[in-house]
């Protein structure tokens, strides 16, 4: 048995519990809530399997990531090591599903020679990874207020009772990996050529199903593909699926299957893979609230001068692109009907700024550190034929439901041009559901195809992590970062 994929399973799956029903409620309660605290999670449980097996193993290839503990005495199990120390990790960040991991620690059937050594061993690298990490802040709002001005974040008017997520996370957080604090430049201003074409973009492609008939003949409409790619990547925290870090291990684990990865391999992949998901979470959430920028549901609605808190100009005469009805397709609530009740909850926006999209930025961050993985040069950003799928997506899976409680149809979903084209789809997939713009993904050139060399947007920032920490780490596995939070 691989010791990193088994763990790793058992990772992805307490992502998806911790955003499941909480016995005697209808709602999720999560304990490592939203994109910034399940990426956190993943790396902190994945760089703690990675130094279990790396100090257990050694050998150049596998440099450990924290230089505390010493290492275990000779002939200790290096998958002792990983268990302990995965099971202390899980437990810590997820206490609620102790239970749990409890039995797939003794279905992990640890059995031969220096089994207590490397539990010893992977219990003291566990705790370790926990303490270097017990300053990080959480996701919490209080102190923080919104802008009144255009062009700046405000609650979805739809779901104005949202609470906001964690504007102080990027700002506050040491990074895991990465060796500079990325900057993104600022988007494109309200008015301008590219601003005013990604108006048009995401005003037709991304309007709610009910409202399409609203739009003018000039719009282009979302079509059916449009439509799949949306609800293919969502993974905006519903129940039984959980966060888009949750999606992109379940790739990075196919590709690892199709390569036949042994568990060095294996311990490397999955450690920079999620170290670039981390410190996606965190350089992404800091530029978000550097550049405050509203989202279609709130620009759309508002764009014209006349119109918003601080609107600066009365008119009776209101701009056509303006719409003041206009709602997104939205993030998808999944699986949340309650039969019993006959209630659901509705399709929404995410609360936080849209600019850069952090579904943008965990997609590039860690697919590309997968393409990279395996010989894709720095500074490539063509097709490849790393994986090409097929992947069943659990938001298209046959089992999961609509907010409507409609059976979604199981989708499989091949890729053509690789990993490159899996990075571009999931940019895009948000402007198919309405709560991003594209330039919150990328630029885009005259022909509409992403332009990945200017930097904006969060495929660009994904890219840069992924290279920056590959490179820093020689290709073997994550370096630790010196670089802190900034005053």
């Amino acid at each position: 048995m691989d010791h990193i994929l088994y763990w790793n399973g058992v990772a992805l799956e307490a992502n998806r519990r911790d955003f499941s029903n909480v016995p005697g409620t209808d709602k999720p309660s999560p304990e490592q809530g939203g994109p910034t605290l399940s990426s956190r999670a993943m790396v902190i449980i994945h760089l703690a399997m990675y130094d279990a097996h790396a100090g257990v193993v050694g050998g150049a290839q596998l440099p450990r990531y924290l230089s505390l503990p010493a290492s275990p005495p000779p002939g200790a199990s290096a998958a002792a090591a990983v268990a302990r120390a995965a099971h202390v990790c899980l437990c810590a960040l997820y206490p609620r599903q102790k239970a749990f991991f409890d039995e797939r620690f003794t279905s992990a059937n640890l059995v031969g020679n220096g089994i207590p050594e490397g539990q010893a061993f992977g219990m003291a690298v566990g705790q370790a990874m926990l303490a270097d990490r017990s300053s990080d802040p959480g996701d919490g709002a209080a102190g923080y207020v919104y802008s009144n001005s255009p062009e700046h974040h405000r609650p979805d008017p739809a779901n104005p009772a949202q609470p906001l997520h964690a504007p102080f996370y990027g700002k506050n957080s040491k990074l895991f990996a990465s060796t500079a604090l990325f900057g993104l430049n600022a988007p494109p201003d309200i008015g301008s050529p590219a601003y005013e074409s990604a108006l048009d973009q995401v005003r037709g492609k991304g309007i709610a199903p009910e409202l399409m008939g609203t739009l003018p003949a000039t719009y282009s409409k979302r079509t059916v593909d449009e439509t799949a790619i949306g609800l293919y990547w969502a993974y905006d925290g519903p129940r039984e699926l959980g966060t888009p870090p949750r999606l992109y291990n379940q790739i990075v684990r196919e590709v690892a299957i199709a390569k036949s990865n042994n568990v060095d391999q294996n311990a490397r992949l999955f450690a920079l893979v999620n170290a670039a998901l981390g410190d996606a979470g965190i350089l992404a959430w800091r530029e978000k609230y550097i550049h405050d920028v509203w989202r279609p549901v709130v620009g759309i609605r508002e764009h014209d001068p006349s119109m918003g808190p601080a609107a600066p100009t009365a008119k009776d005469n209101i701009n056509d692109d303006c719409d003041p009805e206009w709602l997104p397709f939205g993030a998808p609530h999944s699986n949340s009907y309650v039969p019993a009740t006959g209630r659901f909850d509705k399709n929404f926006t995410p609360p936080f700024p849209a600019y850069p999209s952090g579904h943008a930025t965990f997609g590039a961050a860690a697919l590309h550190m997968v393409r990279l993985f395996y010989g894709v040069p720095k500074g490539d950003c063509k097709k490849d034929d790393i994986y090409k799928g097929p992947f069943v997506s659990d938001e298209m899976n046959g089992i999961t439901q609509d907010n409507q409680g409609n059976v979604r149809p199981r989708h499989v979903r091949k890729f053509d041009d690789g990993l490159w084209q899996m990075i571009e789809e999931n940019g895009f997939s948000r402007v198919f559901l309405g709560v991003h713009w594209s330039f919150d993904a990328f630029a885009l050139k005259p022909n509409g195809k992403p332009d990945v060399k200017q930097n904006i947007g969060g495929v660009p920032l994904g890219l840069k992590i992924a290279e920056d920490i590959f490179m820093a780490g020689m290709g073997k596995a994550p370096k630790k970062s010196t670089v802190m939070p900034q005053p």
